[in-house]
């Protein structure tokens, strides 16, 4: 499907204005304002409420990749996003508060399939599924997704000018539960909740029924229980 850069559409290449998902054509586009990217796959906007930890996206006209994200409600005030960003191009950090609602532009560099393998202390190492071709990523890159990288696991780095610069994580990952309180075997899932240790030391909130040695899916994006696994 070809996308239209004429006419009155507020979808527009030369602009970097994000086009709904089934206007999205495999076109590649050059980003000449930054001298370390030589070209991009053009992604659509997606809600901050979806952003995960290894994501790429253009935040103030510049590349970002998102190093940890944390869901806040305070009390009766509306819900926002604090999200730790990492510029590609200066390598600073900093924090960023976003609204739910508010449209964040993704991109989607080259994408390799990989398959994690293991960390050996900063460093984490990947495989190429197709050529068995290895690369590794520093914690310093990869932030808090970390916290879901299981051995095997399959996952998407992502490279720009040959270069790996983060991941795309699965939307739940399963995780074994390694240290929690006795569950109780007449409790039932409800609003209560106790803190668990899983393998790669993210502790999640599970119900009282929860055992270790227990799988359990977690999301990725809020770092919370969703079901047995």
């Amino acid at each position: 499907m070809n996308i239209s850069q004429t006419g009155s559409s507020p979808c527009n290449i030369k602009t970097l204005v994000p086009c709904p998902a089934e206007t999205v054509a495999p076109t590649r586009l050059p980003l000449t304002s930054s001298p370390h990217l030589k070209e991009i796959f053009l992604a659509m906007a997606i809600p901050a409420t979806q952003l995960r930890p290894g994501m790429i996206i253009k935040h103030n006209n510049d590349l970002h990749s998102v190093f940890s994200v944390e869901h806040r409600t305070p009390g009766n005030l509306r819900a926002f996003i604090q999200a730790k960003l990492r510029n590609l191009r200066t390598g600073a950090m900093f924090e960023h508060r976003f609204r739910s609602p508010d449209p964040i532009e993704r991109i989607n560099v080259d994408e390799v399939e990989m398959q994690y393998l293991y960390n050996d202390g900063d460093s984490y190492y990947f495989m190429d599924t197709q050529n068995y071709e290895q690369t590794h990523l520093t914690k310093e890159i990869l932030g808090d997704a970390v916290d879901y990288l299981i051995a095997n696991l399959l996952i998407k780095v992502e490279f720009f000018d040959g270069k790996a610069v983060g991941i795309e994580l699965p939307q739940t990952v399963e995780l074994t539960v390694i240290e929690t309180e006795p569950g109780l075997k007449s409790a039932t899932a409800s609003s209560v909740t106790k803190p668990a240790k899983t393998e790669t030391g993210l502790v999640v909130y599970v119900p009282p029924f929860i055992n270790e040695g227990e799988k359990i899916r977690v999301d990725t994006a809020e770092g919370a229980y969703l079901s047995r696994a």
